[in-house]
Formats: structure tokens, sequence, C-alpha cells
């Protein structure tokens, strides 16, 4: 029996340290499970704090950047002067020669050039096709063409858009037509009046300028033949022998832009007074909503009119054209803040093709000549305009 309990004491203590350790592993199991709950549960408010905090983040962020978004949605254009140049006639033909040797400021002087590329818009009449292909028109007198490599002429003076709705444009054919079209284009240098289609020629040229937009409009009242108009034949020009049409682009163009200058080709060459349909055109157009009518053609001065406040230019001349030339001029528009148009005359001379500014009393001659055939209008000591008219 001794043995048989010494056995049962035995049994009954390894039952006793069985069970305790069951419940000591039961116990550290249960401490384990309590310490992975807690530490859950900080990790879990961890996460949400730090999402909390992220999204709050995101929120303060997003709401700063659609202010900003919205300030710069309701911030307007700052508005300032916008300023534009337009000459005469520009003919480059006879002047290549010395402008391989000279430059730029050979042909033009030193401050026409900067005037030309500091304005906002500069602008000229094209009285020529920029080509090496094409016919010579048979039955005209005088036919021009250029070099396409001398489009860099243009661009030294700082040309931003070119007017082709002229009577020299289609001088060799619609292939030299179409070469204008393609080395004005690689040029970067805008052109309007002229288009392989109808829509193209009546196109407008939109110009970012003190923080609004001009639109420019070009039509030609002169050709040497019927076909030559966009509506006969394409590529053509567009013509304005009827009004209908550009009074209609007029009001189209108006409404897309703030300010609309319309540059037509008309009148009569060598006759310093504008033709009686040059006036009852201009005002056609700016019924429609032109702000300013630039014209050319006669290769002499025409005279300066305003109508409804708005100013008509008739004709400025040649530019580059001729060996030697004098009583032409180049225009300076100024459309300030306020929506007013101010003009500057410039007028100038051309000696062996070099276009420079008249000074002193060369230049006080001109205004007085040029004042003395326009309609309304007094030109003061510096070449500003001022309308004298009463409506």
């Amino acid at each position: 029996m001794g043995k048989v309990k010494q056995k049962r004491k035995k049994q009954k203590r390894y039952a006793i340290l069985k069970k305790s350790i069951l419940v000591l592993i039961v116990l550290l199991i249960g401490l384990a499970l309590l310490y992975c709950g807690n530490a859950d549960a900080d990790k879990n408010e961890k996460n949400t704090q730090s999402t909390e905090n992220t999204q709050n983040a995101g929120v303060e962020n997003t709401e700063v950047t659609d202010n900003d978004v919205k300030d710069t949605e309701m911030k307007e254009p700052e508005i300032t002067d916008a300023t534009m140049f337009f000459t005469g006639d520009v003919m480059l033909q006879r002047c290549t020669d010395i402008y391989d040797a000279q430059g730029i400021n050979g042909i033009v002087s030193e401050y026409i050039e900067q005037e030309m590329v500091s304005a906002d818009m500069t602008m000229i009449n094209n009285e020529f096709p920029f080509s090496n292909r094409g016919s010579q028109h048979p039955d005209k007198q005088f036919t021009f063409r250029v070099d396409p490599k001398y489009v860099s002429m243009l661009q030294d003076m700082g040309v931003d858009v070119a007017s082709l709705a002229n009577n020299h444009a289609l001088d060799f054919g619609t292939e030299a037509l179409l070469d204008s079209f393609t080395t004005l284009e690689e040029a970067g240098i805008p052109y309007v009046g002229a288009g392989e289609t109808k829509e193209r020629a009546e196109e407008a040229i939109f110009v970012e300028a003190g923080g609004r937009t001009i639109g420019v409009l070009s039509a030609s009242r002169v050709i040497p033949v019927v076909e030559w108009n966009i509506e006969t034949r394409q590529p053509g020009l567009f013509c304005t022998y009827d009004s209908t049409r550009l009074v209609q682009r007029i009001k189209e163009v108006e409404q897309q832009c703030d300010y609309v200058v319309v540059f037509v080709h008309w009148g009569i060459e060598r006759k310093a007074l504008p033709e009686e349909y040059q006036h009852n055109l201009a005002k056609q157009y700016i019924d429609a909503g032109a702000d300013l009518v630039i014209g050319n053609h006669a290769h002499v001065p025409q005279g300066i009119e305003y109508y409804k406040g708005v100013p008509i230019v008739y004709c400025m001349g040649n530019f580059i054209f001729n060996p030697d030339m004098v009583d032409t001029y180049a225009l300076k528009a100024v459309w300030d803040a306020e929506g007013n148009t101010s003009l500057q005359v410039i007028p100038v001379d051309t000696e062996n093709y070099y276009t420079s500014e008249l000074e002193g009393e060369e230049a006080q001659a001109f205004y007085d000549y040029l004042e003395g055939i326009s309609f309304g209008v007094s030109i003061d000591e510096n070449g500003f305009v001022t309308n004298t008219a009463t409506e």
C-alpha cells in the first residue's frame, strides 16, 4: 500500500502540476491576446488620426488651391495700351541686293525698324508674291515677284500680319500665290485677304495685345481681272466690290474680339483725294463694327477722316517700293485702356530704297500737307491727329 499511495501522490502532484501549467498557459495566452488587442486598438486609433490629419491636410490644400484658381479666374487681365503700326505698300523686288549687302538697316532706318519691331502688331500691304514659280500675267504693265528667302526682310522688320488682298498678289498666277501662303506660314507671319478657299480668304487674324484681342480683316476693291476674285476662282482674293460679304464678316468678327481693323485696297493710283465710293465703303465698315479702317493702293498719301469717332486712313502711299519717293507716311495707332484710338503720323521718304523718317521743317511741311487733304482733322507738330469735325 505504501508504494501505491506514494504512486498516487505522485500522480496527484503531476495532475496538479499539469493543471497549473495549463492554467498558466491559458493565462499567458489571455495576456498575450489582451496585449495584442490593445496594440491593435492603439494602432487603429493612430491610423485613424493619421488618416484624418491627412484628409484634413488634403482638404486644406484643396481649399487653398481652389481659392487660388478662383482668384485667378476672377482676376481680369491687366488692360494696357495696344500699339499698332501700319505701313503703305511694300514691294521688295528691287532692293534685295542692298539687303544682302547691308541688312535691314540698308532698307529702313533704325528708328523705323524699332517702331515696327516694338509695336504689338505691325501690318503691311505685301504688294507681290513670294515665289520663284509661275507665269507672268500677260496683260499687266508691272508684275512683281520676290524669292521666298527674302521673307527674312519682313521678319527683321517685325511684321506680324501681311495683307495679300491687292492687285499684285497673282502677278505670276496661282502657283506663286500658293508659294506666298507657304512662305509666310513658315516664317510665322499670318496673312489675310487671300486663300485656297473662300473661307480661308475671308478669315480674320487675331492678335493679343494689351490684355485684349484685335481682329484683322483685309479685302481688295482693285483687281485687274475678275478671275482673281475668290468667288470666281480658287485660290484667290477676298474682294469688296460688293461690300455685302465684308460687312457680314466684320459683324461676325466683331463678336469674337475687342477691336476690329479693316485693311482695304482701294482708290485710284496717284490720286490724292479718295473716291466717293471709298467714303461710302468706310462708313459701311464702321457701321458694321470696324474700329479702324486702313487703306492703301494709290501709291500717294490720301487724307484722314473720322466717322462716328472711328478713324479712316484712306492711303499712306508707298513705304518700300520705288528708289526715290517723297510725301508718304507710316502710322502708329494706339488703342488705350479706355478704348480710345489715337493716331500718330510718321512722315518718311526714300532715297535709293532707304526709307527713313522726316524731321524738323520737312516733317512739319508734310503734316501741313496731309492736314490739307484730310477731312475735319488737325495734325500737331509731333504728328498726332485730332478729330475736329462736328458730328
